[in-house]
């Protein structure tokens, strides 16, 4: 028995003492975790935790320097990360959120508005920056910026800050003459591509779309002299930034008829001469509804017998539609305007600022085989325009000798005669092909006094001088349409060089 409460005796002593070595003494630190009175939770050390999820979505927060799982939040229940040390910043600073002012002070921006609000708190009101925004994008109450409404003009929001000029509009006109405002910069800060610049092939993804290759060795400096030498009544031809045998002809007619010597290589020269007659060589065109409406046929089938059951040969689309209005050629147009829906009226568009057309009655026309091209002089005896021009062919060439013009025709039905003419496809029997642009003959016809023959339009200006024609001569719509209103029955029409259709004949 009395060794029994010695053994009993002996163990409380033990425990009393192994108690005295656990229990804390008054300088130790606080317990890791404790929870808040708000619901919160408290960290020792200087706040510093990891996160973790777990299988189930649960965020697991343990303490990073003693290792100890913290707490365990639940997907629907946890705490923002940011929001957590938010708070724990705050209570650092002696200053807890207030209902929704909520600033995430991890975040440069929040700390710059916590710092504004404590500042308005004292009296110094600092006014927020124009473009606050959330960078993150959730959980901010800092709304982004309603976007400006899609007026036309561009968004400024400075009274004293300059203005941007809109660009200038003008009204469709005949095609015998074009009205057309300066070109106006797509943006306030665009700058000009240098004059040398190929023009750059528009973007995939846009409303129109056009091969790479087309518009490669199209540079607008040569779309600027072939401007110019249309405003001076030597045709290029087509308006397509590029050079060849047109553009040579042409301003080697534009020194005849202007008395100059300007050459392509002279830059600085070409703008002066474009200043003074009529200003930059591209402007903008609003696409009309009229534009946009057509009406347009689906394709122009190669058959004859295909073509007479049309209606009309008219233009098969906007693009071509607009670029035979401005001397341009189809593909060119479209490479000027990237990313461009034609047929929504009110669009604005880039184009080759032509000016206006030659207005001096023509007395006497020399077409040149040889050279391809159309001279047309007025009663002096001056040279006043000049025509790249398709003459005839080795198969079927175009007369020879003097001839006057005995009627003018504008929009004209061709009558296909193959006893007459030549033969097209398997088509036999005489063929009524209705007027249009896209006729065989296009839209002019300037008949001569030797039957079938004549000086006409074509369905492809982007061939002209560079095929064969029928015998004819064959011009582009625009050229054979200016030509058409300064002409007469009775001017003559002189053919020079190459074979004629006499020389074949007594061979």
């Amino acid at each position: 028995m009395f060794r029994t409460i010695l053994t009993l005796s002996a163990l409380a002593a033990g425990m009393s003492f192994s108690g005295a070595l656990a229990a804390p003494t008054q300088d130790s630190a606080p317990p890791i975790v404790r929870a808040a009175n708000d619901g919160g939770i408290l960290l020792a050390q200087d706040g510093n935790v990891d996160i973790y999820y777990d299988a189930r979505g649960n965020r697991v927060i343990v303490d990073a320097d003693t290792g100890k799982v913290i707490a365990i939040q639940p997907p629907q229940t946890r705490l923002d990360r940011r929001a957590l040390r938010r708070e724990t910043r705050l209570r650092e600073l002696g200053r807890a959120p207030d209902g929704n002012d909520r600033y995430y002070l991890d975040d440069p921006e929040d700390m710059a508005r916590f710092r504004r609000k404590q500042l308005e708190e004292e009296g110094r009101v600092i006014p927020p920056p124009a473009d606050e925004y959330d960078p993150y994008g959730d959980n901010s109450v800092e709304a982004n910026p309603p976007a400006p409404q899609d007026d036309g003009s561009y968004d400024n929001n400075y009274p004293d800050a300059p203005q941007p000029a809109k660009p200038g509009t003008i009204k469709r006109q005949p095609l015998n003459e074009a009205s057309i405002d300066p070109a106006q910069p797509a943006s306030p800060t665009e700058e000009a591509l240098p004059a040398d610049q190929a023009a750059l092939p528009p973007k995939a993804g846009g409303k129109t779309t056009v091969a790479p290759a087309l518009s490669l060795g199209a540079r607008q400096d040569v779309a600027a002299l072939q401007v110019l030498l249309d405003r001076g009544g030597a045709s290029p031809g087509v308006i397509d930034g590029r050079f060849g045998s047109n553009v040579d002809k042409a301003l080697a007619a534009y020194n005849q008829i202007t008395g100059s010597n300007l050459r392509s290589t002279d830059a600085v020269g070409i703008q002066a001469a474009l200043a003074q007659s009529g200003g930059d060589a591209f402007a903008n065109y609003t696409i009309t509804p009229e534009d946009a409406a057509g009406p347009y046929v689906a394709s122009i089938p190669e058959d004859y017998s295909q073509k007479a059951q049309l209606d009309r040969m008219g233009y098969t689309s906007v693009t071509e539609a607009l670029a035979e209005r401005f001397h341009m050629d189809e593909n060119y147009l479209k490479a000027l305007n990237p990313d461009v829906n034609f047929n929504r009226p009110g669009t604005i568009i880039k184009v080759a600022n032509f000016g206006r057309l030659v207005s001096t009655p023509v007395a006497r026309i020399v077409a040149d085989k040889d050279k391809k091209e159309v001279f047309a002089y007025d009663a002096g005896g001056k040279l006043v325009a000049a025509y790249p021009a398709t003459i005839g062919s080795s198969d079927t060439p175009s007369p020879s000798g003097t001839h006057t013009v005995s009627r003018v025709a504008l929009d004209p039905n061709y009558t296909y005669n193959p006893s007459i003419n030549f033969k097209q496809g398997q088509n036999d029997k005489v063929l009524t092909i209705p007027p249009g642009p896209n006729g065989p003959v296009g839209s002019v016809w300037i008949a001569l006094d030797k039957p079938t023959y004549g000086i006409h339009g074509t369905p492809d200006p982007s061939k002209i001088g560079k095929t064969e024609s029928h015998g004819c001569v064959r011009l582009t719509n625009w050229d054979a349409r200016e030509l058409a209103k300064l002409v007469s029955p009775g001017v003559t029409v002189e053919f020079v060089g190459g074979p004629s259709a006499d020389d074949l004949a007594q061979q």
